[in-house]
């Protein structure tokens, strides 16, 4: 490329400067090892979830940044497992989040050890809302007061979707009764339901006393007065207090930051022993076919690390309120194996 001295002004420069390194970043994308058309496969069937929102957000800045044609596909878990094991070429790539270990940990058909079957690829961000909810009218105001109910014999039924996320806080919170009051364990009992509106049925019905929640989903109803039959309040968010901190100030409709504080450790307690208390963040990340070449885990964290480094996608995420948390690939597997070999020991503690 030819440039007139006269015209090389300093905007001049720099703009041809950044032409010249955009144009060489495609043509990197182009000559690199992931090409074609790309797959992302999710582990939900909903469009409307949070690993759909979180996986679009993060799959839109890669098609970007690699000059690649990538979709998001809603499939849900087993078949989205089954598509990974079928492509190895790395055209079929996964997000999902916790329970993909957690459902191997729980027994659930279909789940298999992600550590030993797949590539465990990078973390991308955190869904903070997971929580725990009762009826406005309820006599239990703290989760100290439904862990010290079950302790004194009383029957306590929490709506769960079996199997992963939705279950584990139910574990840990039996656990702890294990702990603090020991044989009474069992007076908390899991009501087994299925998607976020069945178990807010539940709570309306009177066949729950505790659900399992999100911010997300259920905080519209935390505003209604307490006469109304939907009228719920947060008891428990399960989320490290470092990752709520991280949420906008303005937190989520009516509820600020500092008010869903008020529902984390240490303001909640759930002990795990040994002074050590619960507390799980809900973590998206991808997963690889284990036969993939690994130049495409090098390009993809190559080319994650360098959009985090921008700090864009940070902003998006949490307006939809995530919590940005890349982990490139080796550092995310064992990071992710830890955390799973934590929660293995509460599940196991309560079979």
């Amino acid at each position: 490329m030819i440039v007139s001295n006269k015209l090389m002004t300093s905007v001049g420069s720099a703009a041809l400067i950044a032409a010249l390194s955009i144009s060489a970043g495609v043509a990197m994308a182009q000559d690199g090892p992931l090409r074609g058309n790309i797959r992302v496969v999710i582990g939900s069937t909903s469009t409307g979830g949070d690993t759909y929102q979180n996986s679009t957000i993060v799959v839109d800045e890669l098609a970007e940044r690699l000059d690649l044609n990538m979709k998001v596909d809603a499939v849900g878990a087993s078949s989205a497992f089954r598509t990974l094991d079928r492509d190895s070429r790395g055209n079929t790539l996964m997000i999902f989040h916790d329970q993909s270990y957690l459902g191997h940990l729980y027994g659930v058909e279909g789940y298999d050890d992600i550590f030993e079957k797949y590539t465990v690829g990078p973390t991308l961000a955190i869904n903070p809302g997971n929580a725990y909810l009762v009826p406005k009218d309820s006599p239990y105001q703290t989760l100290d007061d439904i862990i010290a109910a079950v302790g004194n014999g009383e029957t306590v039924r929490v709506a769960i979707q079996p199997g992963g996320v939705s279950e584990i806080g139910f574990s840990a919170l039996k656990n702890a009764i294990a702990i603090e009051h020991p044989g009474q364990e069992d007076n908390l009992v899991a009501v087994n339901t299925g998607s976020q509106s069945d178990k807010n049925q539940q709570l309306f019905d009177g066949q729950a006393d505790v659900i399992n929640g999100t911010v997300q989903a259920n905080e519209q109803y935390t505003r209604l007065p307490e006469d109304d039959q939907k009228a719920m309040r947060f008891v428990w968010l399960t989320a490290r207090q470092d990752t709520i901190e991280q949420a906008p100030e303005e937190g989520l409709g009516q509820t600020s930051r500092e008010q869903l504080l008020e529902y984390v450790e240490p303001n909640v307690h759930v002990t795990m022993g040994d002074d050590e208390s619960f507390t799980f963040d809900k973590e998206f990340f991808f997963l690889y076919n284990k036969d993939m070449d690994p130049a495409i885990v090098e390009q993809i964290d190559e080319a994650l690390a360098d959009i985090y480094a921008e700090g864009e996608i940070q902003e998006t995420q949490k307006n939809a309120f995530f919590i940005p948390n890349f982990k490139p690939s080796d550092e995310a597997s064992e990071y992710l194996a830890d955390k799973m070999a934590r929660y293995e020991e509460i599940i196991s503690n309560i079979q």
